[in-house]
């Protein structure tokens, strides 16, 4: 009987909002998304009790300005949060967030939400820029791009780094709150540990949780336990990858199982995605079927895994494939949330609830666009125009059209065959990109 009242009680409140957030996964990593190489029965699990988007984009090919447009539901260029944030440049007092932006974390405590972040910040090192600043209860992670998830020596499974790997963890101490605090977990796991507890320990009211894992980024480290799981892939590159995703859907996996515990399940929103495709020279992590890599405009820097359940609310095992982005994650929270935004944000994103829920077929957005230094492409229906030149400081490229309805992998140039279509597409990726600012940094 308390079993049934605690679960009558958590369908009669508002509901949860869960984020997950994997780091450089690539589009082709998952069972779900079509690998066989490596189970992730938990990530998979999101998809096949909710929906999963064929293509879901994020705002950004690199870490910063992807959560930067995550975080506000707009588009990061629209207040210059463009470039990437690595290395010393962390420690520019400048450097974040800027803080005439609304944060979805803030609204959704302004309207009762208890709000917690565990994992990689990546939104500024500044003290004003911290999480508790912008709208979250508790922080346990850390602030710069990236950290090793063992402490030295590195003891306790195995490390590949790069010949030049970056020193993540110089003045990027793990966190909670303000203060710097060591940990001896496996760090994906210390994320999980501290993402179940809070689920925990604010069960009895709504909250929002929000877990961006540095899973699957560099540094390549991986448990011993976990490495067993594949002593049959024969490249200890590969391997280690795999371990790593392997982890890191066991944490998923954990979250998913305190919210069943806790009888939320049914009355909590999971929203799970990558913040940009994978890098997959330095990790193995594959984009397949799709053309590119984490930090390019084509198809494999800006496609991700994107799913969501809501067993309350959204049928399950079905597949969409209306294009929607990140950006959509912030008017969504709210509309389940039943909470409005301040009258004076203007959102790029979208409520994506009557799509996922049935109500709608149509599209959520005419069009998407993007733009990262001297790249920029933009997505009408099932045509993509992009301009992708080799380096920022490359010579300008031309512009490419494809359609992706008959050619993801983006291999058949179709702008000579479509002088029109380029013109228009070229006139509306020149007024959105006039909307925008110029990169702060």
């Amino acid at each position: 009987m308390a079993s049934m009242a605690g679960a009558l009680m958590a369908q009669q409140r508002k509901p949860n909002v869960v984020v997950i957030l994997a780091d450089d996964l690539g589009y082709g990593e998952l069972s779900c998304q079509g690998n066989p190489q490596i189970p992730t029965p938990n990530i998979d699990a999101i998809a096949r009790n909710g929906v999963r988007f064929t293509n879901g984009y994020v705002s950004a090919p690199f870490c910063a300005p992807s959560r930067a447009g995550l975080m506000t539901g707009r588009y990061q260029t629209r207040f210059g949060h463009e470039r990437n944030v690595t290395g010393d440049a962390n420690l520019n007092p400048n450097v974040g967030l800027p803080l005439s932006e609304t944060t979805l974390a803030s609204v959704m405590k302004q309207a009762g939400y208890t709000t917690g972040v565990f994992g990689k910040w990546h939104l500024g090192a500044a003290a004003k820029f911290y999480p508790q600043q912008r709208g979250f209860d508790e922080f346990f992670g850390f602030l710069h791009e990236g950290h090793f998830y063992f402490p030295p020596p590195y003891k306790g499974g195995t490390t590949r780094l790069r010949p030049a790997e970056p020193p993540y963890d110089e003045q990027n101490p793990l966190r909670r709150g303000a203060d710097p605090v060591e940990e001896k977990l496996y760090l994906t796991d210390a994320i999980t540990r501290e993402a179940t507890s809070f689920i925990t320990r604010h069960a009895a009211k709504p909250f929002f949780l929000y877990v961006p894992y540095n899973a699957v980024h560099s540094p390549m480290q991986a448990t011993t336990e976990a490495m067993r799981r594949f002593n049959n892939i024969g490249d200890e590159h590969r391997q280690v990858f795999a371990a790593m995703l392997a982890s890191l859907d066991d944490g998923v996996g954990a979250i998913l199982k305190s919210l069943r515990d806790q009888h939320l399940e049914e009355n909590t929103l999971v929203i799970f995605l990558s913040d940009n495709g994978g890098p997959t020279g330095e990790l193995t992590s594959g984009n397949a079927p799709l053309r590119g890599f984490k930090g390019q405009l084509w198809e494999g820097g800006i496609r991700i895994p994107f799913m969501m359940q809501w067993k309350g609310r959204i049928k399950g095992g079905r597949t969409l494939h209306q294009p929607v982005i990140s950006l959509d994650i912030f008017p969504t929270a709210l509309a389940a949330a039943e909470a409005t935004a301040p009258s004076q944000l203007q959102l790029d994103g979208v409520n994506l609830l009557p799509l996922v829920t049935g109500a709608t077929e149509q599209a959520p957005h005419n069009a998407l666009f993007w733009r990262y230094n001297n790249a920029v492409a933009l997505r009408r229906g099932n045509w993509k125009l992009v301009r992708q030149p080799a380096g920022p400081k490359a010579p300008k490229a031309e512009l490419e059209l494809y359609d992706l309805d008959k050619d993801i992998g983006e291999t058949t140039n179709l702008a000579n065959a479509e002088p029109a279509l380029v013109a228009r597409m070229t006139a509306e990726l020149n007024r959105l990109n006039g909307e925008m600012k110029q990169p702060l940094w």
